[in-house]
């Protein structure tokens, strides 16, 4: 099973640039993995900017990718939740499992509607590019709990 990490906005800023490569790095020891960072809309109106982005992310989608909004109004989930999660993921031959950050405004309810779940991290709001960081500490957090190892205290 491959792991993508979509995201609308700037590349990774310098100043979180190197955690977000190790824990990317760290991933890859369990599972393929790749950031793909989508331009954000150039429109200065909030509906066109999430329509504009909602098209690259829709047109990159594919048939039996399994894809996984990070949104506000999603459910939830613990770490262990993510990594049982990722693990029935895996036994179902999954071959994509894409986890999606929108933009400034979130995503298009025409990207919602395609996701096959939404995930809020927390109640809280965070910059955009710690919500990267915590996004790929977690993954590879659950890695290591469905291997059992010590990273994450039980």
């Amino acid at each position: 099973m491959k792991i993508y990490f979509w995201s609308v906005g700037k590349a990774h800023e310098s100043y979180i640039k190197d955690a977000i490569e190790m824990f990317t790095k760290r991933i890859s020891h369990y599972n393929p993995v790749e950031w793909k960072i989508f331009s954000s809309s150039k429109s200065n109106i909030e509906d066109q900017i999430k329509k504009d982005e909602s098209l690259q992310l829709l047109n990159a989608f594919q048939k039996d990718d399994i894809i996984i909004a990070l949104d506000e109004n999603g459910k939830q989930w613990s770490s262990i939740e993510l990594a049982n999660f990722m693990q029935r993921q895996a036994n179902n031959s999954i071959k994509n499992l894409i986890f999606i950050i929108g933009g400034a405004y979130g995503l298009h309810e025409n990207v919602l509607k395609k996701c096959n779940y939404k995930w809020s991290l927390s109640k809280l709001v965070f910059p955009h590019q710690l919500v990267r960081l915590i996004l790929a500490e977690q993954i590879y957090r659950a890695c290591t709990i469905i291997r059992n190892e010590k990273y994450h205290h039980f």
